[in-house]
């Protein structure tokens, strides 16, 4: 005898599922795996901007790897999947700040390295509003939904690092250059450069300053240095910087860089080829509070260390209304810069990235589109599948 007669019966009883059901199953399970696997393991990533040409061109798209670090949990839980900031095409934030939750990071294969390639939310709130010069509409994401940033890492907690004519010293030794690092030079020609010859040499920007003679302010390798000194109707490469009001002329050692960090132009006469020594914080680290630790460290006190209640008034550091004279820092924190060092907006100018906004790590392009180019030629296939190095 079946006993569980009910159960058939319940079967029988039930409806086939329509087309429309179908999709939204099909199309339900698909955004809930995309989610987790973006969450988790891997998420895709376009570069828009040309601070880390060559060795990242405008137009790569990238996985970037969660699972190096260790993956973040969700800080706003109620966002709308697969988004970021906004939702898709329009201004309309994506997300609802009613739940914020703590944030943990899940256990890593590795910790960030030397030279990686890193894909970080941007700390400061005026570069997560860049472009925007309304400061009273800025917007203070939070620490997950703030801007992507990325850039290769050059400094790591508790190092002391130091810029001296453009070579980065690490506590006194100096780092291996990226293969493709790119600085400004002027090129003075015979005439202007025509668009054949920046194809020839895979030069995709340029500014003309002058035309007679015809000067231009290229981003070149040293590889493409070496190639245009060759030519015959090029009269001179001259090194260069990305200041305009010197006439882009190069920097020296104690000049000021307007914008650079830290904040403090009598204390750190610095620039972006002649830059410290500066200490990167490590987590259990303890300084002295006084004007030169407050003026390198106070926003990371103030902004990311996740005090309740942390100020600074009258060149002192006040934690829940009392004074203190020595802090010790919560987290780690890193130095970023972009390999293209006379074009990158990087923690030369606005300072440390938290340990706590790091996303993940550059892993492989699978994708290159020249937006300069016609249909055809469009995909770079050389640069299929590259590994991130």
């Amino acid at each position: 005898m079946n006993w569980k007669f009910w159960i058939k019966k319940e079967k029988e009883n039930q409806k086939p599922k329509t087309k429309v059901r179908e999709w939204v199953d099909a199309i339900t399970f698909a955004v809930v795996a995309a989610t987790l696997i973006r969450w988790l393991i891997m998420e895709a990533f376009t570069i828009p901007t040309p601070s880390m040409e060559k060795s990242l061109l405008v137009g790569d798209f990238l996985f970037v790897s969660k699972f190096h670090y260790g993956t973040r949990t969700p800080k706003t839980p109620l966002q709308l999947p697969l988004t970021h900031q906004k939702i898709w095409l329009t201004d309309v934030p994506s997300y609802l700040e009613w739940i914020e939750l703590p944030q943990y990071r899940l256990p890593g294969i590795t910790s960030v390295k030397q030279n990686d390639v890193v894909v970080f939310n941007v700390p400061g709130i005026a570069e997560n509003n860049y472009g925007n010069p309304d400061q009273s509409s800025w917007i203070d994401y939070p620490v997950d939904l703030k801007t992507n940033y990325i850039k290769r890492c050059v400094g790591l907690p508790g190092d002391v690092l130091k810029i001296v004519d453009k070579q980065i010293f690490i506590n006194d030794d100096p780092t291996e250059r990226p293969e493709e690092m790119q600085f400004s030079y002027l090129v003075f020609s015979t005439n202007v450069l025509s668009q054949r010859i920046l194809d020839k040499f895979d030069i995709p920007e340029v500014q003309l300053l002058d035309n007679d003679p015809p000067v231009h302010l290229l981003y070149l390798t040293n590889q493409q240095v070496k190639a245009l000194e060759e030519e015959s109707y090029i009269k001179e490469v001259r090194p260069a910087s990305n200041n305009p009001y010197k006439r882009f002329a190069p920097y020296e050692q104690g000049e000021l860089d307007s914008g650079i960090f830290p904040d403090d132009s009598e204390l750190f006469p610095w620039n972006a080829d002649w830059y410290g020594p500066l200490k990167i914080p490590a987590e259990g680290e303890t300084i002295s509070i006084n004007r030169k630790s407050l003026a390198t460290y106070g926003k990371v006190i103030t902004d990311y260390e996740h005090n309740d209640n942390a100020e600074i008034k009258d060149q002192k550091l006040l934690i829940n209304g009392q004074e203190v004279n020595e802090y010790t820092f919560k987290q780690n924190y890193y130095f970023m810069m972009g390999d293209n060092r006379h074009n990158s907006l990087d923690s030369r100018y606005w300072g440390f990235v938290p340990e706590d906004h790091i996303v993940g790590k550059g892993f492989f392009i699978w994708l290159s589109l020249d937006g300069n180019k016609s249909f055809f030629s469009k995909v770079r296939w050389r640069r299929f599948l590259n590994l991130i190095e």
